[in-house]
């Protein structure tokens, strides 16, 4: 991972988006959100930093993938390896944006949403905990897992 993901992840993204800084609107159509947050594709190294980053996605906290160097990967949720051969960049992106629009009762928590949340830390109130550029990053690092 370059110095300079590690700085842009340090500069706060892992605070979510700004409370100044509106959701962006997106249009679910069937399993799947298919137009990117932002209108361009993310940056699949971010995305791949964000992943595995513990204070930011907090990813590996509930699943497991391709990163032998992380230890302690969890195994509550499926396993990320593949996950760009199972589900389309739409189909991933609405798991990531409120996976509780597939699955009310689901224990992965929306990471692009801000209403209906309960016991949400002051520091999160208000705000997502992953903005749209990070949301299409982190996409655009998942759809590269092809086996």
């Amino acid at each position: 991972m370059g110095l300079a993901v590690l700085a842009a992840l340090a500069g706060g993204a892992h605070h979510g988006a700004r409370a100044e800084e509106p959701l962006r609107p997106y249009v679910v159509v069937g399993d799947a959100i298919p137009a990117s947050l932002t209108g361009a594709s993310g940056d699949p190294e971010h995305g791949r930093a964000i992943v595995t980053n513990r204070q930011v996605g907090l990813c590996l906290l509930c699943h497991t993938g391709p990163f032998p160097q992380e230890r302690f990967q969890g195994t509550l949720a499926p396993s990320l390896k593949g996950a760009g051969t199972r589900s389309t960049e739409g189909q991933l992106r609405l798991r990531i944006v409120d996976a509780s629009k597939l699955k009310p009762d689901t224990i992965m928590p929306p990471y692009y949403r801000v209403d209906g949340l309960e016991r949400v830390a002051p520091s999160f109130q208000g705000k997502p905990i992953l903005t749209a550029e990070q949301i299409e990053d982190v996409v655009a690092y998942l759809v590269t897992l092809r086996d």
